[in-house]
């Protein structure tokens, strides 16, 4: 090659060098690795049928038929939420969590005694994170409420209301019936009913047991709170506590199957029970059975259930889990979703949503025959944990360890 061809050469050689290197270049532009393209330039990752979470919501059995409903519906409008619904009484599932066996993304107990109950056992170790948001959306705030009533046969009722010319029935006038040896005839009723038969829950599982313990001391008492540890210390009461707890024949474990007996074997099985309202008025809407009409009554002071609702703060929930969590209680809480709750027998938490609707929607016009009142009796305080606490030990010492098996 002679030395005047080869500059000309080298050029050609430099120019597919060039062009060799922006193709490279180009390529790798187009088709680099994934560390050479930017996050915000990627295209959303998807799969054919979509990422599923899963939450768990443990809830009080009471509002069971409500829950079912919603969650269909949400189910329907979130096909990537996926809920899996538990039902547990109010104190069991607070132990079931404080003890690990039971693992939820929202928990909802009846009432927030119970909830702050859990929160404060929780607390006791102090290594834990607090188990619950303090404000926000995660925050315990209330799903519905409901009132703890009397549910008697309407023969039976007609007799209490008459038997102190009151026409209230208080705790005290059922303690005097059913501590009463002489049984019905003591407050009037008819002999051939025998004795009178109490039902209330189990108070150290379900809340409404521990609400009517609260109650009938409160009324002991005379007070509308204010409930000390030295008031259950107390003899007379202990006494008084204990006759009255003579009267249940079987301590049932949440308030649900506690109705369901009533309705399933009469008054055989109990004559008056404290339940909800809100399964009081379920049990209205149903055909009447063999043993007559059941009729509610309203003691002079009740406790409001308000059904809290919380996404745990557990480090078993993960953020995809919370996020999803927050949109079941915005589903639950939403105006349609409330405004059904009525249907149910539930009192809505929205202060918006009327008590007052539709008869067809609502049960507290078109019950009203049947002793169900828009406007129900004042509400008593809820003591501090160490009293109830020791309302539950006191209970477990005169009465449940008396019936164990």
């Amino acid at each position: 090659m002679s030395r005047y061809m080869k500059p000309a050469v080298l050029i050609i050689i430099g120019v597919l060098t060039a062009l060799g290197g922006a193709l490279y270049l180009s390529s790798r532009h187009t088709h680099g690795s994934p560390r050479e393209v930017r996050p915000e330039a990627r295209a959303p990752v998807s799969t054919p049928r979509g990422v599923r979470t899963e939450i768990t919501f443990l809830y009080s059995t009471e509002k069971q038929a409500w829950v079912e409903e919603a969650a269909k519906d949400f189910q329907k409008a979130n096909p990537l939420i996926r809920v899996n619904l538990v039902g547990r009484g109010s104190l069991e599932a607070a132990q079931a969590i404080l003890e690990g066996r039971e693992r939820p993304t929202v928990w909802s107990p009846a009432d927030s005694a119970v909830l702050r109950m859990l929160e404060s056992d929780w607390a006791t170790d102090t290594a834990r994170e607090p188990l619950f948001a303090a404000d926000g959306d995660a925050a315990p705030r209330p799903l519905v409420v409901t009132p703890l009533v009397f549910v008697a046969w309407e023969e039976r009722a007609e007799v209490l209301t008459r038997a102190r010319g009151s026409g209230a029935v208080s705790w005290k006038l059922i303690q005097e019936a059913v501590s009463s040896d002489r049984g019905w005839p003591a407050v009037g009723g008819k002999p051939e009913w025998g004795f009178v038969k109490l039902g209330h829950t189990n108070p150290t599982h379900s809340n409404s047991g521990l609400q009517a313990l609260l109650l009938a001391a409160l009324e002991f008492y005379g007070k509308q709170g204010g409930l000390t540890v030295a008031d259950l210390l107390e003899p007379r009461f202990q006494t008084w506590l204990s006759e009255l707890e003579r009267g249940v024949g079987r301590f049932e474990l949440t308030t649900g199957a506690l109705m369901a007996d009533m309705v399933r074997f009469g008054p055989d099985r109990y004559d008056v029970a404290a339940v909800y309202e809100n399964l009081a008025i379920a049990q209205l809407a149903q055909p009447q059975g063999p043993w007559g009409a059941l009729k509610v009554l309203y003691p002079p002071l009740t406790f409001w259930s308000d059904h809290p609702a919380a996404v745990l703060q557990g480090e078993w929930v993960l953020p995809r889990q919370r996020e999803a969590a927050l949109e079941w209680l915005r589903y639950l809480r939403s105006r349609p979703v409330q405004q059904r709750a009525l249907a149910y027998g539930f009192r809505p938490a929205d202060p918006t949503v009327p008590v007052r609707a539709d008869a067809e929607e609502s049960p507290f016009q078109r019950m009203e025959a049947r002793g169900i009142q828009v406007d129900v009796p004042p509400s008593a305080e809820v003591p501090d944990g160490a009293v109830v606490r020791n309302l539950l030990t006191l209970w477990s010492r005169r009465v449940g360890n008396a019936r164990a098996p």
